[in-house]
């Protein structure tokens, strides 16, 4: 007896339906990944903020009387 053949169709609509979900979970991670900026992208801005936060704290640390 086959596998296939002893399913109720309960058992196809559930197995339709996780197929289903499953590729859209995979069309979603892939749109999702156009989204995020690469990473080089996100190197660069968290080093501009690094930069910027610095020249902050000098000129903070400069302006204190001592």
């Amino acid at each position: 007896m086959d596998l296939r053949s002893a399913q109720t169709p309960n058992d196809f609509v559930h197995e339709d339906i996780s197929e289903y979900v499953a590729q859209l979970q995979l069309h979603m991670a892939l749109q999702a990944r156009n989204l995020v900026p690469t990473l080089t992208k996100a190197v660069d801005s968290r080093e501009q903020l690094l930069q910027q936060t610095q020249a902050t704290l000098e000129k903070l640390a400069s302006r204190q009387a001592v």
